[in-house]
């Protein structure tokens, strides 16, 4: 594909996003409007590089979170919502699992994790979907540490593909 009509179609995306349209709504239109064949996950991806407030778009989001709250969890102001550090609702876990807002290069999904434990490291989900975890830093996660990063990437992944 190119730029330009890369360009089309992210600018058809935001706008279909505004709109309330679902991600897999949108792929039907994508590939009916521009004659491409794109996945869900292509457009997941494109969508991902957009500058959109992904938790107003949310229809489960809780909406009586104080403002402060939310500025505060929205890290370092550059990635979109979805993709801020998860919020532990539950209070069993000091997980904290970040996306980046654009994964590495061959991987479907990355980001930071930083466990119970205080150690943290980076993760990925490559094209296959295997996770994988490295540069760790501090002590080793203990199986606990591990199943609630798993807990909270699951759950921060499906926030962000609507589920």
């Amino acid at each position: 594909m190119d730029k330009d009509t890369e360009l089309q179609i992210k600018i058809f995306i935001a706008q279909e996003l505004e709109k309330g349209t679902s991600l897999s709504d949108i792929q039907n239109l994508v590939n009916e409007k521009f004659s491409q064949r794109m996945t869900y996950m292509d457009i997941r991806i494109l969508a991902s590089t957009l500058d959109v407030d992904w938790r107003s778009l949310d229809p489960n989001a809780k909406t009586d979170v104080p403002e402060d709250a939310a500025e505060k969890d929205e890290g370092s102001g550059d990635a979109p919502a979805a993709e801020a550090p998860a919020e532990n609702n539950t209070g069993d876990s000091d997980t904290v699992v970040e996306v980046n807002p654009i994964a590495r290069p061959g991987m479907m999904f990355s980001g930071t994790v930083k466990f119970a434990s205080g150690s943290t490291a980076d993760w990925y989900v490559d094209n296959m979907g295997r996770l994988g975890v490295e540069n760790l830093a501090g002590d080793k996660p203990d199986q606990n540490d591990v199943e609630k990063f798993q807990i909270e990437l699951d759950k921060v992944l499906r926030k962000m593909m609507g589920r």
